[in-house]
């Protein structure tokens, strides 16, 4: 889904072929090496996108010596889906890593939707949190074993309180209207 955020968002600027975005990602950091987004798979989201009606192609460009490029637009009902798909994004993702997509296009959605969103996600990290102290506090263990369910503890509650932080920077930015 963030691939087709981010071609949507990309066409809600301006039109544009394939190619043109894959190399957009790959430069001057190569996010596409990093997400690995090869071009067919590029190419296999701009079809998905134009089967749903969202984007639609508007020019080919035939140049002597080169492939044609494919230039394509966004539809009415790729702009009213933008944001669903970017609330969608935000909803499911379990890490601030997995919406980074969606953050980036803020612009095209309301940020008091967006609020409420993050607050659930705090508040169910926080539940997570006291129900994994109340699961270890509860396992009867000695010796070794005792040595490997503390730092199994300690692990999982440092990763769910720097989410926890995490999403509170991002309430905060989101609150404030820095984000």
């Amino acid at each position: 889904m963030s691939i087709q955020i981010y071609i949507l968002s990309k066409l809600m600027d301006e039109n544009n072929y394939p190619y043109k975005l894959k190399k957009e990602l790959s430069y001057p950091i190569p996010f596409d090496q990093m997400i690995n987004l090869s071009e067919s798979k590029l190419y296999y989201h701009f079809d998905s996108l134009s089967k749903q009606g969202l984007i639609e192609q508007i020019e080919i460009i035939k140049e002597e010596h080169r492939p044609d490029k494919q230039v394509f637009s966004i539809t009415d009902k790729g702009r009213k889906q933008l944001p669903l798909k970017i609330y969608q994004l935000i909803e499911n993702a379990e890490s601030i890593s997995e919406m980074i997509v969606g953050l980036v296009n803020l612009r095209f959605v309301e940020t008091d939707k967006v609020i409420p969103i993050i607050e659930r996600k705090i508040e169910q990290s926080l539940i997570k949190k006291d129900h994994l102290n109340q699961i270890y506090h509860r396992i009867d263990v000695n010796g070794s074993t005792r040595e490997v369910v503390d730092f199994m503890e300690s692990y999982y509650v440092s990763q769910l309180e720097q989410s926890i932080h995490w999403w509170e920077v991002l309430l905060e930015k989101l609150k404030t209207k820095v984000m």
